[in-house]
């Protein structure tokens, strides 16, 4: 049974239904924006994380719900203004796919190492102090919040089911990523106009690589690594001429996220 205290800050959309020595942890956001609470603060020993976050109302910790965290680009950092996260669907988007999700937005002071522990830092938190099914804890990353995501990756793959990783480039270890077999989705356009697309290609081909070192078939690999590169039509018929800033589309992308939220 969840105290009336931690009840109250669950129905919040930021505090986790945990103990009492979890109060200090946590400071929680006023402001709502496209349905998330913007600027809670998770604060670890690795420093002050800003986040958004999105509870459904349906949650009281009497049942594990899957979790969900999307890494925002460049825009959505944290020195931009709170809640400039939001500008992305990723999270919005996600809403629809699953009534027993909860949604986080970490917005990230950069896209280096530190973000990437903090990252990991506020899943185990959330994972520990709300009822979070195991298998269903997923991760994407857009642009700069995809390099974050591949040193997640790199660290701690083992926390969650599944990366989806967005018109970016690999920065982690890709051996920790192989060992744990952590599937991931590498989208992005042929002439993504900030990082090209070669990053994504040779991260694909050295990810099977490793794979098949381990034994494993190309249809076993195929269901680890996927690398779906668009072609210029992609993006302009969905209104956009930079393939950069078009991979936002992939966030109502059926094919792509349904990959990402089939995965359990």
């Amino acid at each position: 049974m969840i105290s009336a205290f931690v009840l109250a800050l669950v129905l919040t959309g930021c505090a986790a239904a945990s103990a009492e020595t979890d109060r200090a942890s946590i400071t929680c956001g006023t402001q709502t924006q496209r349905g998330f609470v913007n600027d809670n603060i998770y604060h670890s020993k690795l420093g002050d994380l800003h986040y958004s976050s999105y509870i459904p109302d349906s949650y009281d910790g009497s049942e594990p719900y899957a979790l969900f965290i999307t890494l925002p680009g460049w825009e959505g950092l944290y020195f931009h203004g709170v809640g400039a996260n939001m500008v992305e669907d990723f999270g919005p988007e996600a809403i629809g796919w699953n009534e027993k999700m909860i949604v986080i937005s970490p917005q990230l002071n950069d896209w280096r190492e530190t973000s990437a522990r903090q990252t990991i830092a506020l899943t185990e938190y959330l994972t520990e102090s709300y009822n979070i099914d195991p298998d269903r804890v997923y991760l994407e990353g857009y642009s700069g919040g995809g390099e974050t995501g591949s040193l997640v990756m790199g660290m701690r793959p083992e926390l969650y089911t599944a990366f989806l990783m967005v018109s970016s480039q690999w920065d982690g270890d890709m051996e920790t990523l192989a060992d744990a077999r952590t599937p991931v989705y590498l989208a992005t356009g042929e002439q993504d106009s900030y990082y090209g697309s070669d990053s994504m290609k040779n991260t694909a081909e050295q990810l099977r690589e490793l794979y098949e070192q381990q034994g494993l078939s190309d249809e076993e690999i195929d269901k680890l690594v996927i690398l779906d590169v668009k072609d210029q039509e992609y993006f302009t018929q969905r209104g956009y001429t930079d393939q950069h800033g078009g991979g936002m589309a992939f966030a109502k992308d059926e094919k792509i996220m349904g990959w990402l939220f089939d995965k359990h």
